[in-house]
C-alpha cells in the first residue's frame, strides 16, 4: 500500500511540474484538427491556390484531391494528438499550427452580447441585412 501511495504522488508531482501550457495547447489543437472535414479549409485553400497559381481548370480536381488528403492527414494528427495530449511532446505535428482558410475569408466572432460589449447600453453588431443572402456587411467590425 505504502509503494502505490508514493507512485500516485510521484504522479500527481509529474503532472502538476509540466505546467497545463503544453497539454491544454495541444488538445485544443488536436480538437480543432479532428474538425477539419466540417470546416473544409484545407480543401477551399487548395482550391484557390491551385486556380491562382496553376490554372483554373485544375483547381476542381487536382486542388480538391491535395485539400482532400490534407484534411485527411490533419484530421488523423488531430485524432493523434487528442489521444496522447498528457504526454510530452507538445510541439505542432503539422504546420501551420492553427486552422487554414482560404485567403479571401476572413473568420469573425458572431455578433451576439458574449461578445459585443456595449451591448447592454442598446448598441450591437451583426448584419445589417440578415435576410439577404450573401450580405456580409457588417457594423462595428474593425
Amino acid at each position: 500500500m505504502r509503494k502505490l501511495t508514493t507512485v500516485f504522488a510521484l504522479a500527481a508531482v509529474a503532472a502538476l511540474a509540466v505546467g497545463c501550457a503544453g497539454p491544454e495547447r495541444k488538445l485544443g489543437r488536436g480538437i480543432n484538427n479532428m474538425t477539419e472535414f466540417v470546416r473544409l479549409g484545407e480543401i477551399r485553400r487548395s482550391m484557390e491556390q491551385t486556380a491562382m497559381w496553376d490554372n483554373n481548370d485544375a483547381a476542381y480536381t487536382t486542388g480538391f484531391i491535395a485539400g482532400f488528403n490534407r484534411s485527411v492527414a490533419r484530421t488523423f494528427v488531430g485524432a493523434y494528438e487528442v489521444l496522447t495530449f498528457p504526454f510530452p511532446g507538445y510541439d505542432p505535428y503539422l504546420m501551420p499550427e492553427n486552422p487554414v482558410y482560404p485567403d479571401n475569408y476572413k473568420p469573425s466572432l458572431v455578433s451576439s452580447p458574449t461578445f459585443d460589449h456595449d451591448s447592454n447600453l442598446g448598441f450591437g453588431g451583426g448584419e445589417v441585412a440578415p435576410g439577404i443572402g450573401g450580405s456580409r456587411f457588417r457594423i462595428f467590425d474593425n
